[in-house]
């Protein structure tokens, strides 16, 4: 098996596990806090829709599977209102961006390997702690999180600095598609961890997920390189073709100055950061809050949260590898340009994923609308590997890293204050009404980042990544 292919499967599982990681709570909690009082016989909350539905929806939600649900444990549960709650979902957040340039700045000129795997590993370890500290104090709880954001904050841009080094320009796309086993990491943390918080109870969430995350460690310490070149079993064909692919766009030696004041100007990165914010606000808001809006303003019971807000994500991954095949083959027969590409990836992950979020607004208590548009809403967020994402590598692959963590402080600083609005505009007011603000904010958020990158974007290799063709440019223009 080529080993960029290993690399593939082992960068799929890693953010599919990082993800894990960090959505856990996002369905733990729903069973963490007491919720409102139960419909008759049924595990599912009273919400503002249980009146409202028509008879389908009622049977829906008070089917056979509901009645055997186990009851919540009231001496292992907590009192937490929406702006606790939303403040113990929104702490992994606060310092995320902390370490997105540091971390960048590492992988660059050291090892992009270790710093993802280990950054990863420790955020594994403190999850298997988090039941204990939560029996604390809940703010012991905002603290792990904390910590743990802040440490995941380098694995980002220490993965783009990986695929800079292993990646030819025309498999970005499918390689960057392996950012999604973060899609397919909420997905199966959403609709396992359902049945395993109603069969053994929130705690062991935490237990079983840490695990995953400690096992990926070790395999990744074991198998992954920081390129080609250090790679003590890659064939001689293998490494020759990536080193040809790659030719003088990416520098073995990471020694030179890092042009900062080339990156903060250059309006393409900048267009590109702007675009990754709104469709990165959009998914956060919907991968952090579903569980919470189906549970108390739709009334679904705890194994109906995890299934409907985790397949949604299951779509993301695989409209994510659809996406990178179709795009590197729109680049490589020459159809259409590589910033085209990006662009018409740019549409979905959007405007077209704005048109969901704006259609879940609009679903009132209609429990099948919701499913749909948050299920479409969430599946466009995976045109974003082959859109933004693998742009920024277009632009330098030798400062891959660096612009991506860059990007990752401005996207994720803006997105970190999303859990913190939803309290205001929902603080004791789990209505359609307040949700619907919520959801129509996130839609303007895509659509007008979304319509910056479509008109300012662009994917062409900039002259400051390499001082070497700086050099060259400058003494052409002087001929």
């Amino acid at each position: 098996m080529l080993k960029r292919t290993i690399l593939w499967y082992m960068t799929f599982w890693g953010f599919a596990m990082n993800y894990m990681l960090r959505m856990n709570l996002n369905i733990a909690i729903v069973s963490m806090v007491r919720s409102v009082p139960k419909i008759e016989n049924t595990t599912a909350p009273v919400s503002e829709c249980y009146d409202t539905l028509d008879p389908p929806s009622k049977k829906f939600l008070n089917s056979s599977i509901s009645k055997i649900l186990k009851p919540v444990d009231n001496d292992n549960t907590f009192e937490w209102d929406e702006n606790l709650q939303n403040e113990v979902l929104g702490a992994f957040y606060w310092l995320h961006t902390v370490l997105q340039i540091p971390g960048g700045i590492l992988a660059q000129k050291y090892s992009a390997a270790f710093i993802f795997g280990v950054t990863n590993g420790i955020v594994a370890l403190l999850t298997c702690i988090i039941p204990y500290t939560t029996q604390c104090h809940y703010k012991v709880l905002v603290t792990i999180r904390i910590i743990q954001g802040f440490i995941a904050g380098a694995s980002w841009p220490a993965m783009h600095a990986l695929t800079g080094q292993w990646v030819p320009p025309n498999e970005r796309s499918q390689f960057v598609s392996s950012y999604w086993g973060c899609s397919f990491g909420t997905a199966l943390t959403y609709i396992v961890c359902g049945y395993i918080i109603n069969w053994f109870g929130w705690e062991l969430v935490f237990y079983i997920t840490g695990a995953i995350g400690l096992l990926w460690y070790a395999c990744w310490t074991w198998l992954i390189y920081d390129s080609p070149a250090k790679h003590p079993s890659i064939k001689d064909k293998e490494r020759m073709h990536i080193e040809k692919s790659l030719g003088t766009t990416y520098l073995k030696n990471q020694t030179s100055s890092i042009p900062w004041k080339s990156m903060c100007i250059s309006v393409p990165l900048i267009s590109n950061i702007v675009s990754q914010i709104g469709s990165t606000w959009g998914m956060y808001t919907l991968s952090i809050q579903a569980p919470t809006y189906f549970r108390f303003v739709l009334g679904f019971d705890l194994k109906q949260v995890g299934i409907w807000t985790g397949i949604p994500h299951l779509f993301s991954w695989l409209f994510s590898l659809v996406c990178g095949y179709g795009c590197d083959f729109l680049i490589k027969s020459n159809m259409l340009s590589t910033t085209n590409v990006r662009k018409l990836a740019c549409i979905f992950c959007n405007i077209v994923q704005g048109l969901f979020i704006l259609g879940l607004a609009y679903s009132g208590c209609s429990y099948t609308l919701a499913i749909i548009n948050l299920v479409f809403a969430v599946a466009m967020n995976g045109a974003m590997s082959s859109g933004p994402l693998a742009g920024i590598v277009d632009l330098a692959p030798n400062y891959a890293g660096i612009m991506q963590g860059i990007g990752g402080v401005i996207s994720m600083g803006a997105t970190s204050v999303s859990p913190a609005i939803v309290g205001f505009f929902t603080y004791q007011r789990q209505t359609i009404g307040q949700w619907q603000k919520v959801f129509i904010l996130s839609t303007s958020l895509s659509w007008i980042t979304g319509l910056i990158y479509l008109v300012f974007g662009s994917s062409n290799l900039q002259k400051w990544n390499s001082k070497e063709k700086k050099k060259k440019s400058e003494t052409a223009t002087m001929l």
